[in-house]
């Protein structure tokens, strides 16, 4: 069995002593850092942006998280263009936008493309690591990776492919079934894990990590990148976790008027898109996902001990951040796909080493952000400057002047998921968002600033419609180059049919 650290218990008061103590030893640290840091870039799936405690979540426990954004950057206004698995990490792999990689709906990442993360920071010199959650067909299709080691949570199974996880099971638990807890990869049902704690797919990639950090030896910097398949349905926390949460006044779902349209269940499966399914199963659900949440955050505390254990800390550059969120009964709506804040908002940290940047630890950045940002930031990291074949920019760039010619709004979209009514296009700089639907052409439009759960849809309201003209222009000129079924003589048209690849989408070989 892995050796498990003593851990002090979660509470608001150790939250905020393991914020002050990690600043305190932070600034007693090296006073350089490496010319080319370590990355550590740690990752989990469907991770919403507002749970955890830094960003004002106060009935979730993440003291790690928080004390990432303590030490280093949060960037409040992060978002994933494409909020589903797939395109988001195409994204991640790329640098690019959903037009420049191709995938602008739920599919499969390609096989090979011009510029891949992986293979660039290898170029640049560095030891590459993958550990857990890839999502990429092949899954052994390694994109330059050194090494990886799969968990991909049960998904994509077959005689030619088993993952490094369920291998690992299967040795040492050969006559458990790691299905046992009993709900499904996208089931709105929370239950404890009833298998030993040390089985869990959480701990089990947060245990490769620590063994990675314990045991490299190579001359060159590390890149690894850790994967958590959770907080992504199921809610399959410990039972510590699910009893942590048990009385805990969790945020209960909001929903506007405007989302009568899905009060009614689709379907009768516990895979539904959409449904109101009454405040008591909300919040049990919720009680398994913020379970889900810590449990992460104390695994990553683990991870940082072994590299604070290793005495490189203040070596490595930090990142946090997730594919994209779950709704979790807002809305009357579950899952992910859509272009609300639970679905496409995520957590974004950056902690970085001394030498690296000077900025001010602690802030916090409303620059609209997405995931396309991540790679042209650890490349900047590495000393290998900007490049014209990424839509990101470096926000290490922001950190370092605040960049006043940053991108004023971030780009969203979704093709066709689960239903036809599901399909839209979208806009926000974080303050406002502007939601094109493209089945029938309804728009949408919020004020994030006094309405951040967006309950108050304004485009029918005559007092705001030079705001709603004002996005849509911007829609327009954003769409511009792909022409039709998008644009035609400078209006938007509605789109019934799934647009999943764009014409930039790798021929596969």
């Amino acid at each position: 069995m892995e050796n498990q650290p003593s851990l002090q218990p979660i509470t608001r008061r150790n939250l905020l002593r393991t914020a002050s103590l990690g600043a305190a030893a932070f600034a007693c640290s090296s006073p350089l850092a490496k010319k080319r840091p370590n990355i550590l870039m740690l990752m989990s799936d469907q991770h919403r942006g507002d749970c955890f405690g830094a960003d004002g979540n106060a009935a979730v426990s993440t003291p790690n998280l928080d004390r990432l954004a303590a030490e280093g950057a949060r960037l409040r206004c992060a978002y994933s263009s494409t909020p589903s698995c797939t395109p988001a990490r195409a994204a991640l792999l790329t640098g690019q936008s959903p037009w420049r990689h191709g995938m602008l709906g739920y599919g499969r990442v390609a096989e090979r493309y011009p510029v891949e993360m992986p293979r660039a920071l290898r170029e640049a010199g560095y030891q590459t690591a993958g550990i857990g959650k890839m999502h990429w067909y092949p899954q052994r299709n390694l994109h330059g990776f050194h090494s990886v080691q799969l968990d991909e949570s049960g998904r994509a199974q077959s005689p030619e492919f088993v993952s490094d996880y369920r291998q690992w099971f299967a040795r040492e638990a050969p006559d458990l079934d790691p299905d046992a807890t009993g709900i499904g990869w996208n089931d709105y049902r929370a239950k404890p894990y009833v298998l030993p704690e040390r089985l869990h797919p959480t701990t089990w990639t947060a245990d490769r990590a620590v063994d990675f950090l314990r045991g490299y030896s190579e001359p060159e910097p590390f890149f690894v990148k850790v994967s958590f398949a959770r907080p992504h349905s199921p809610y399959d926390p410990p039972q510590r976790f699910m009893d942590q949460y048990a009385n805990e006044p969790l945020p209960e779902a909001q929903v506007g008027n405007w989302a009568e349209r899905y009060r009614e269940r689709s379907d009768d499966s516990f895979n539904i898109w959409h449904g109101d399914l009454g405040a008591e199963q909300v919040r049990h659900s919720r009680q398994g996902y913020h379970g889900s949440v810590s449990f992460i955050d104390e695994q990553i505390g683990r991870i940082l001990e072994a590299l604070d254990q290793r005495g490189e800390l203040d070596e490595t550059l930090i990142l946090y951040f997730s594919d994209h969120g779950d709704m979790t009964g807002d809305q009357h709506l579950w899952r992910k796909c859509y272009a609300y804040e639970p679905s496409a908002r995520i957590p974004m940290l950056i902690r970085w080493p001394t030498g690296l940047v000077a900025a001010e630890r602690g802030q916090v950045l409303d620059n609209p952000v997405e995931i396309r940002d991540v790679l042209p930031t650890l490349l900047d990291a590495a000393g290998q400057g900007e490049r014209d074949d990424m839509d990101g920019r470096s926000m290490l760039d922001l950190l370092r002047a605040g960049e006043p010619s940053w991108r004023e709004y971030i780009d969203l979209e979704h093709s066709i998921c689960y239903s036809p009514k599901n399909h839209w296009t979208a806009l926000t700089d974080g303050s406002a968002k502007y939601i094109f639907h493209a089945l029938d052409g309804e728009e949408q439009l919020f004020d994030l600033t006094s309405d951040p759960h967006e309950r108050n849809d304004l485009a029918g309201d005559a007092s705001h419609e030079s705001t709603l003209r004002l996005w849509r222009n911007r829609m327009i000129e954003h769409l511009a180059e792909r022409g039709e079924p998008f644009v035609k003589s400078g209006r938007l048209m509605t789109r019934p049919e799934r647009f999943l690849h764009s014409p930039h989408y790798p021929q596969q070989a």
